[in-house]
């Protein structure tokens, strides 16, 4: 594993205990230049490590906590008139001044103030009043959901669920674990103890890092053949789209780069697959009826694709 990412996943591990793997999926997505969503119950400490992260990694971090009062400005900026120019000028909103974005409880704000982050997302862009305004890099958004306690809540799009590069779920600590996150918070707050890693700057050249780690026709074949077998099979609705097809050519590309290899192999794909399709396809109504997860079909998928035996 690469030195660099292995003193972040130590790091964060000081305030989340026994999910080291959790950990580097997290910042697998990262460093594909992706987005996350963690979807969770309350309490298990998604806030927590996306700060710790933050702190680890040398990046400007800020944090939105989703209210049904908060507006799309609140987000991209406003434009306010200037009685001594006569003109309007721009105040920024978060997220034109920060590298990592922590939405909290993204589920529980209005579809209008969900929708305002779909081109920050995609384009690294905010428009306010006909001007674009670019965003810093990277941009990386970590947003949580609480999948208990429905009431009051917004469901995500799809169209905005597909921008988010995986979804993943932290999950409740073993009792090892349990054990150690009581006595780490006897006396004071874990947060405390976290240092950076990272020097400013670090984390977009490793982003470049990975993106010029090497994919074979072969793998690209592979990828291909997986979502057009999705788009084909008859327990799904919606199958992998295209931007789902680049992600996971990023996150191969970054399962490769953290195992220390400058070329992807076919098992970086299948480790990838699951976090990056399963909250992608949509099952057809029969199919759900009949018991069927997405996680299913994905596996369907691995186990129907034939797999490249050698690089190209």
């Amino acid at each position: 594993m690469q030195k660099e990412v292995e003193k972040i996943i130590l790091e964060a591990s000081k305030v989340l205990s026994g999910k080291k793997d959790v950990i580097r999926r997290i910042l697998t997505a990262a460093l594909s230049d992706g987005h996350i969503l963690l979807d969770d119950v309350p309490g298990v400490g998604k806030t927590t490590l996306a700060v710790a992260l933050g702190r680890i990694s040398g990046l400007s971090y800020g944090r939105v906590q989703f209210t049904p009062d908060v507006l799309p400005s609140d987000l991209t900026g406003f434009s306010v008139y200037n009685k001594d120019s006569g003109a309007l000028e721009y105040r920024p909103g978060i997220l034109t001044q920060v590298n990592l974005l922590l939405g909290d409880e993204i589920n529980r704000t209005s579809s209008k103030t969900q929708s305002a982050l779909l081109e920050a997302m995609e384009e690294k862009q905010v428009t306010v009043d006909g001007s674009t305004y670019p965003l810093k890099t990277p941009f990386i958004v970590i947003a949580t959901q609480n999948n208990v306690g429905t009431a009051g809540t917004q469901l995500l799009p799809y169209a905005q669920m597909d921008r988010f590069m995986v979804r993943l779920s932290i999950g409740y600590p073993d009792k090892e674990a349990q054990m150690d996150l009581l006595k780490r918070r006897q006396n004071q707050d874990p947060l405390a103890d976290v240092e950076q890693v990272l020097e400013p700057g670090r984390f977009a050249a490793m982003q470049s890092e990975v993106s010029a780690v090497y994919a074979a026709d072969s793998i690209l074949d592979y990828i291909t053949r997986l979502s057009i077998a999705s788009r084909q099979a008859e327990e799904l609705e919606v199958g992998i789209s295209p931007r789902g097809a680049l992600c996971i050519d990023r996150m191969a590309k970054c399962c490769a780069y953290i195992e220390g290899r400058d070329y992807v192999l076919p098992e970086d794909v299948r480790t990838v697959m699951h976090d990056v399709c399963d909250h992608r396809i949509i099952l057809t109504q029969k199919a759900r009826l009949g018991g069927l997860k997405a996680s299913g079909s994905v596996d369907r998928l691995l186990s129907s694709v034939t797999v490249p035996d050698r690089m190209k």
